[in-house]
């Protein structure tokens, strides 16, 4: 059987085509890349038409190299970015830019919605009781997309009176796909409406009333196997692929790629680290961490869940370093993309070259730590005006120590995610990492030796997403019956790092000092920050 998986993140889609038999063979992939949008006032925008865009480019570059086998395509399934908001008309055409989890705009929204009356821990203590029971969950961060939809209907009434489906990133390229709207069952969670107490996937409506949507918005909710439908004739022709192949519902990320990791086992835990960055832990039951922003999101295998710890921008704090510290010295070896245009260069890519100067450096960074909020944070503390600073610089330090200093941030930001998921359920000792940025060694031994645990690599780690898609794309066939065990399979492990007892010491200490410069400079990034951007 042949599968189409579209993995379509926060920068590109990269499509993959597989073959499944014995095991899962990836056959070819193409990457196409797109824009984020980012606003003055804390807006953050993709145009769908950029996505569909780089779907069919990709689509059609498959179909040039192997005609036959995409010519085979019996299932097209999906693992996408997640809470997005796509509004859409009848006819299943955005209204307006996609704005992105990043978009941080909904700040007098969430106020009113939900900073009113007695409150617990700054929430309206009557939505919050009602949330947490309804949906085991709330909205408590300005960058959920309940807010972002509230913030449509305020500032854009005229494209809100044309809403007729509230959809995500997937489930729109779906809807258009196959004339079909709906949500998986994992989306429909992250929009934090779903009503875990109801016997079938059903919308918390009473809820959703209550904080002023519009239950007729919400599209019907599926499982992550489900097949929603077939090609539109006029699609399979505008992507070259057969009518007869069938859609599956996918998953987003946060839940299949854990899949893809070959972890999705109940304690299971993984990290992640593409432009977003994340610890997520399986468990069986829901959970949830309200003063740490953190929460079970609905796995794609039933009856799992994912306990879900998110930094916004890890792999983008390599990007922005690559881009401003690096490149102007770099070019003397490389060119400005990844590969170098002599496939014989010593270094093959920019991140292998920045692996080879971070290497170099001491474990520590000559005492320099940065803070990876390039763009607010999360979790484990929400705030949209935190931002990313070097820490104590010397007149010792050159760009090896900054360089190395970023990864080792990133690296905390992600014990510190661990150490707090670990006050609400169990995790493993040994961490599957995976991500583009579990490609390079140097940054798997430093995630390794600040996490204090055995570190475990996969093969092509930066498609367990379409990995992930794949697989229950084939639990939708009738192919595989149990998804955890087709993982365990069919999911090898490529590399193992050890953490190293010598850098335990500075790493600690580091650690310590990490976790207190947001609330040193809580007020600074208010200060600075809030009128520029228009958040509190």
């Amino acid at each position: 059987m042949f599968i189409l998986a579209y993995d379509v993140g926060t920068s590109g889609v990269k499509t993959c085509l597989y073959k499944s038999g014995d095991d899962l063979e990836l056959v070819a992939s193409e990457l196409g890349a797109y824009g984020l949008t980012i606003l003055p006032d804390g807006g953050a925008e993709q145009d769908p038409e950029e996505w569909w865009s780089a779907m069919v480019s990709t689509t059609h570059h498959l179909a040039a190299t192997h005609p036959a086998e995409m010519s085979a395509v019996e299932g097209i399934s999906f693992c996408s970015q997640m809470q997005a908001l796509v509004l859409v008309d009848a006819l299943g055409r955005h209204l307006r830019p996609a704005m992105s989890y990043m978009d941080q705009r909904a700040v007098e929204e969430k106020r009113r919605g939900l900073e009113s009356g007695f409150k617990i821990a700054g929430i309206n203590a009557r939505k919050l009781l009602a949330s947490l029971y309804r949906t085991s969950a709330v909205s408590a961060s300005v960058k959920d997309p309940m807010w972002k939809y509230l913030w449509v209907r305020d500032h854009e009434p005229q494209v809100f009176k044309k809403v007729r489906w509230w959809v995500d990133v997937k489930e729109y390229l779906i809807g258009r796909m196959t004339g079909h709207h709906v949500m998986s069952i994992d989306s429909a969670f992250a929009t934090l409406l779903l009503d875990v107490r109801a016997k079938k996937p059903a919308w918390a409506e009473k809820l959703a009333r209550t904080f002023g949507v519009n239950p007729a918005h919400l599209p019907p909710i599926v499982v992550s196997s489900a097949a929603v439908g077939t090609l539109r004739p006029e699609i399979a022709s505008e992507l070259g692929l057969p009518s007869s192949a069938v859609v599956y519902a996918g998953g987003g990320d946060a839940s299949l790629i854990g899949v893809g990791a070959g972890a999705c086992d109940v304690s299971d835990t993984h990290v992640y680290w593409g432009t977003s960055g994340w610890v997520s832990t399986v468990t069986d039951h829901r959970a949830v961490d309200i003063s740490s922003m953190i929460a079970t999101v609905d796995g794609a295998d039933p009856g799992k869940y994912n306990y879900f710890a998110e930094l916004e921008t890890a792999g983008k704090c390599f990007e922005w370093v690559r881009r401003h510290l690096a490149e102007d010295e770099i070019d003397v070896y490389l060119s400005h993309d990844n590969k170098a245009d002599d496939t014989e260069s010593e270094y093959e890519s920019l991140y292998e070259y920045l692996s080879e100067i971070v290497s170099k450096a001491a474990a520590g960074a000559g005492g320099v730590i940065f803070t990876p909020w390039l763009h607010g944070n999360r979790c484990p503390f929400e705030d949209a005006n935190a931002r990313a600073m070097f820490f104590n610089i010397s007149l010792e330090t050159g760009k090896t120590e900054l360089l190395r200093a970023v990864i080792e941030g990133v690296c905390f930001h992600l014990r510190w995610f661990l150490e707090t998921q670990e006050k609400k359920v169990e995790t493993t000792e040994t961490i599957r990492f995976v991500g583009g940025g579990a490609l390079s060694p140097v940054t798997s031994q430093i995630l390794a030796d600040v996490l204090g645990r055995r570190v475990e690599t996969v093969a092509d780690p930066q498609n367990v997403g379409s990995v992930g898609a794949a697989l229950v794309a084939l639990v939708g066939a009738g192919k595989v019956s149990d998804l955890p065990t087709a993982a365990r399979q069919l999911v090898k492990v490529s590399g193992t790092y050890e953490p190293n007892p010598a850098t335990r010491e500075v790493y600690d200490r580091q650690y310590e000092v990490f976790k207190t410069m947001y609330k040193q400079n809580r007020k600074a990034f208010g200060a600075l920050n809030a009128a520029n951007e228009g958040n509190n």
